[in-house]
């Protein structure tokens, strides 16, 4: 059945709950959702430093052929997954994405060295998000950074975190909109501390330190603070917890990021949305898909992808919530990890647009229960597919998985020449 001929069913399928399937499909469409460079080259960086430094709390596991060398080859790489996914989208860039042509430390970083990736995302269309790294660096390998008690390290980091906000600004000049920075950092013990005071009073001292140059726009940088349950050589305690940083950013007015895999392995962060967005302005979401731990897979069309996106739409907060992505596997080829991960988060979107929130919730107000828990489950199986495959039609990209043909050739073509 062609494309055109199954969408007009299942749209009449949808109309028949008062669903404009058209509509939702542009609307779809226009949500931005921030790709992360850092799938590109397994979170290695390109800046010029003459020993690279692994650790930190994070690892991209696999050797698949073909990773990103250099920004030349992440920025082709991304360009073309952008090219297999509908809809707008963003790219986010980590600090350690720095290109200069001598090596500059990461307290000493300014936007001239992320000017390539500037004048990329012109050409392309796209805005930038930025991200400072505490990570891969001689000042993170006791996995303190800005909770040190080192005070010559705390302050390199609150150094750089200054100096990461000036980039941030200098990126959303130059795209005329707000570059979104998400602050993540691995300090923590693997094993019982005896004091876990010190470093949160340490850490809190430290962002306040940072978020104190009022020379810079709050509303071109616009800041959000992410949480860790534990980590890679950080399992028993990590600074930045959900409760520290939820504390945080309500009582500096500073944006939340909820990572779907950094909260308890059996814990989901969709309810969680309703109670933030309460007392904050703006979430931040990093959509991945944990299995056991933070392992930071490829995000999948499944119930936790779903149900985040469905509570987006119930609580009509769209305007609110930020999209971004956040999973890095070098096991498998990295523009088909772009590709999958992205089109799923867009289904997300798609599917909770298609909701029949206003009946679910005129079911609930008049006590309806069982009517209401009926028709969630008779949504499960609406013709969903069809839509997606017009959406991906009226975006522009191959439908279905036709996407597989062009990744192939790409990877005969280019990745291929790089091993």
């Amino acid at each position: 059945m062609s494309v055109e001929k199954a969408y007009e069913l299942a749209k009449e399928r949808y109309a028949a709950f008062g669903i404009d399937t058209d509509a939702m499909i542009e609307r779809a469409l226009e949500l931005p959702i921030s790709l992360h460079c850092w799938q590109a080259d397994d979170v290695v960086g390109f800046e010029t430093k003459p020993d690279g430094l692994a650790g930190g709390g994070i690892m991209a596991t696999g050797n698949y052929p073909g990773r990103a060398r250099n920004g030349e080859e992440a920025r082709a790489d991304i360009s073309k997954a952008m090219s297999l996914i509908p809809g707008t989208q963003r790219c986010n860039v980590h600090a350690l994405y720095c290109e200069t042509d001598e090596y500059v430390d990461r307290d000493e970083m300014t936007p001239a060295g992320f000017q390539k990736w500037i004048d990329w995302a012109a050409a392309q269309g796209i805005k930038l998000d930025f991200n400072p790294s505490f990570f891969s660096h001689a000042n993170a390998e006791d996995g303190f950074t800005l909770s040190s008690r080192d005070e010559e390290i705390r302050q390199f980091w609150v150094r750089h975190g200054k100096a990461s906000r000036k980039i941030a600004e200098a990126m959303a000049e130059a795209q005329g909109s707000p570059c979104y920075v998400n602050w993540w950092t691995p300090d923590g013990s693997k094993d019982i501390p005896a004091d876990r005071f010190g470093p949160r009073a340490r850490m809190a001292k430290s962002y306040d330190e940072i978020m104190a140059d009022d020379s810079v726009d709050k509303t071109k940088c616009v800041d959000f603070i992410e949480s860790k349950l534990f980590g890679i050589g950080s399992e028993e305690y990590v600074v930045s917890s959900g409760e520290f940083c939820s504390d945080y950013a309500i009582s500096r007015s500073m944006g939340l990021c909820m990572d779907m895999g950094h909260f308890h392995p059996t814990e989901t962060i969709h309810g969680k949305i309703s109670s933030h967005l309460q007392f904050m302005d703006q979430i931040l979401l990093h959509v991945s898909r944990p299995i056991r731990w933070d392992s930071d897979h490829v995000t999948l069309f499944n119930d936790d992808l779903k149900n985040v996106f469905l509570e987006i739409q119930r609580g009509n907060v769209w305007d609110r919530v930020i999209i971004a992505l956040d999973f890095f596997d070098a096991s498998i080829n990295r523009i088909g990890a772009y590709v999958t991960g992205t089109r799923a988060a867009r289904k997300g979107i798609l599917n909770a647009l298609l909701d029949p929130t206003g009946q679910l919730q005129s079911y609930e107000a008049e006590g309806k229960n069982a009517q209401r828990l009926a028709l969630m489950e008779e949504f499960k199986t609406m013709p969903f597919a069809a839509v997606w495959d017009k959406l991906c039609e009226k975006g522009n990209v191959p439908v279905g998985a036709d996407w597989l043909a062009d990744m192939e050739a790409y990877e005969a073509d280019v990745l291929a020449v790089r091993s």
